[in-house]
Order: structure tokens, then C-alpha cells, then sequence
């Protein structure tokens, strides 16, 4: 925090001391700090997606993927350091995400203390709507997906030496709660998405009503590539076409 003197009276010797906020701390730092981690998030995301899609490649190859993930930056980093450092830029995002998204909710609220009987919903879309529980859903998803396929702990197989056969054992069809519980979690990152990435481009001066209409159509497409690309491997597991 930052101290500065605004005023000095020579007459009574008063000195006059305010705060300035820190600049991330203002509501445009706030707004930068959610797309700078938007950014890197969606961009784990895509890069997440494209590897579980090797799967469709064979037991092999996707085997070969994963181990190549914990030798990433070999011989600098030793063993998986390079996925720690991943985890721990991921997790530092996500906190800041939120903590962003949280502050901006409060002053939001804050400037509106007064609740009228017949106040229109504002943005009232379901994605809008459902951004909180969504958040919930995704989080508890996460702490189960860790659990599942990367610790092992919840996983029929678990050996971190055969990740292919741990996701075939994970979506198996006796399993379809798990395909089930994935595909709710997907379909609130969607929405999460699809919300984040309409007001990411609003913010970026998409807000004429043909600038609007773009950014939904482009906020849309993005979602439904990255649920049908995440969606695709469970139901192909389920289905039996990845065995």
C-alpha cells in the first residue's frame, strides 16, 4: 500500500494523508489480471484437448505422449519438473481468476445497494446465470480428475506407467457415472467460456449490436469445439470405439 501526502496547512501544521490503490487492484487492473489468466487457462485447455485426442492413435502412441509430457525440458529440468512448474502457473492462475472475478462482483454489488422490486435482469443469459454453480462443478471436478488420472488414487488401473489403458478403464461403460459426471463438468466449462470470451471480446470494443452478434457467434464456436473435443474420448471409451 502507497501513502502520499496531498496537503500540508502551515497555519495548524495539518497534514492531510490519503491511500492510493494499487493499480492492480483497480477495476481495469482487475479486468486485466481475469484476461491475462483467461488467456493462459483457455490455452491449457486447447493444448489439454489436443492430447487426449492422440488417444484415437493407439495405446502406443498416447502412452508415448504422456511419458514425453514428464521429460519436457530434459536434461535442464530434471524428472517432471516442468509439469510441477505447469501446475503450480495453472494453479496461481486460477486463484487469480477468481479473486478477480470475486472483487469485481463485490464493487458491482457495492455500487448498487439499493434493489428495486422491478429491476431488469442484467445480461441475464443462462451462461451468465449459472457461472457460479458452474464454478463449483469445475472445481470439484478438477479435485477428482487429479485423484483419477493423475495420482491414481480413484482409477480402476492406476499405474502411472499405462495411461491408456487408465482412461479406457475410467470410461468404461460399467463406469457411466464417471463419463456422466465428465460431461457435466465440460458442458460448465462451456458455458464458463462461452460467457468469459463474449465479454473478453465486449471489453476489446466488440460492443456495436453487429459487434455483439460476433463476438456471441465467435464466444459460441469456441465452446462447442473445446466441449466436443473434450467429449469425444469419454463416449468413445463408453461406446467401444477406443478399447
Amino acid at each position: 500500500m502507497h501513502w502520499t501526502t496531498d496537503q500540508i496547512t502551515p497555519s495548524v501544521g495539518l497534514v492531510v494523508v490519503t491511500r492510493t490503490r494499487s493499480p492492480i487492484r483497480s477495476s481495469v487492473g482487475l479486468k486485466a489480471v481475469m484476461a491475462v489468466t483467461g488467456i493462459i487457462l483457455v490455452l491449457f485447455l486447447v493444448a489439454h484437448m489436443l492430447g487426449n485426442l492422440k488417444v484415437f492413435t493407439g495405446a502406443s502412441s498416447f502412452d508415448h505422449y504422456a511419458h514425453w509430457l514428464r521429460e519436457i525440458g530434459a536434461p535442464l529440468l530434471p524428472g517432471v519438473w516442468f509439469l510441477w512448474i505447469m501446475r503450480m502457473a495453472l494453479l496461481v492462475s486460477v486463484v487469480a481468476h477468481i479473486w478477480a472475478a470475486t472483487t469485481l462482483a463485490l464493487r458491482a454489488r457495492a455500487a448498487r445497494p439499493v434493489q428495486y422490486a422491478h429491476r431488469k435482469k442484467i445480461q441475464g443469459s443462462y451462461a451468465a446465470r449459472t457461472m457460479r454453480w458452474g464454478g463449483v462443478i469445475i472445481l470439484l471436478f478438477v479435485i477428482y480428475h487429479i485423484l483419477d488420472l493423475t495420482t491414481g488414487t480413484l482409477n480402476p488401473v492406476g499405474d502411472p506407467s499405462r495411461p491408456y489403458a487408465n482412461v479406457v478403464a475410467d470410461f468404461a461403460p460399467a463406469r457411466w457415472y464417471v463419463t456422466l459426471f465428465y460431461t457435466l463438468a465440460v458442458v460448465a466449462v462451456g458455458f464458463h467460456l462461452r460467457h468469459g470470451v463474449f465479454s473478453a471480446l465486449r471489453s476489446l470494443g466488440q460492443q456495436t449490436p453487429r459487434g455483439e452478434r460476433r463476438a456471441k457467434n465467435v464466444a459460441l464456436a469456441v465452446a462447442v469445439v473445446l466441449c466436443a473435443g473434450y467429449l469425444v474420448v469419454p463416449f468413445a471409451v463408453l461406446t467401444g470405439l477406443v478399447s
